[in-house]
């Protein structure tokens, strides 16, 4: 059995250089690899591209990186809850590919198995399907999108071993797991790091084929971006 185990989030990402094209899990703030973003923002990589749901919020999660200029394009499905970004967006200082979410997905579960593209009816007849091949599928029609090709994809997983199987925890799966294994190398940061053998086989959403290289984040802040509470 091949040990993917990474002594610590430094020696994860040792490779990712200025220019690359990086994936990263999450929707919101929830499930986002935080250790690896903040390893990014200490490493001052630059000229980033980015493929995310969104990117945070203007003090967490890739919100970091927007004000520290490293991204040069983020490709997303939407804007969120983050002031910085659209005000990027909105000045021309930031490339901005918006893309429908489920079309985003696809693009990363395509390149995950190795598809190199697909058609889909989501776009037609919108600024989506400018300079794309359009084309009819029982009376509706469809445009066809690209699987995505980055350099790296880094995910977060609830627990994981040391072969690089993985277990996500509830909505934390979202865009984690379409992600892991579509890009030339995959970054796992998990919570809790065990040894092979102690993960339920039944139990594991990702296997460990699909990732490189796995190591045990530290002091997550998991912050909540919209708390909604039941009133009394």
């Amino acid at each position: 059995m091949i040990n993917k185990k990474v002594n610590n989030v430094h020696e994860a990402l040792q490779g990712i250089e200025n220019g690359m094209t990086v994936m990263l899990g999450g929707f919101g703030l929830c499930g986002i690899p935080e250790n690896s973003i903040a390893e990014l923002v200490k490493k001052e990589t630059t000229d980033l591209t980015c493929i995310s749901n969104n990117a945070g919020v203007d003090d967490f999660g890739l919100g970091l990186l927007l004000h520290k200029r490293q991204i040069k394009k983020m490709i997303s499905s939407y804007v969120g809850e983050n002031a910085e970004f659209e005000r990027q967006m909105l000045s021309g200082e930031l490339d901005v590919e918006l893309t429908p979410q489920g079309t985003l997905a696809e693009k990363c579960r395509a390149a995950q198995a190795g598809i190199p593209a697909f058609f889909t009816p989501a776009g037609f007849g919108t600024e989506v399907a400018e300079g794309k091949e359009t084309r009819e599928f029982n009376g509706k029609m469809h445009v066809m999108e690209l699987a995505f090709k980055a350099d790296f994809s880094i995910v977060k997983a609830w627990k994981g071993d040391e072969a690089g199987n993985l277990i996500f925890k509830g909505t934390a799966r979202n865009f984690n797991s379409c992600m892991a294994g579509a890009a030339k190398i995959t970054i796992a940061e998990v919570e809790e790091l065990l040894p092979v053998g102690s993960l339920d086989p039944n139990e594991i959403h990702i296997p460990g084929i699909l990732v490189q290289r796995i190591f045990q984040g530290e002091k997550f802040e998991k912050r909540i971006e919209q708390r909604t509470v039941r009133k009394k």
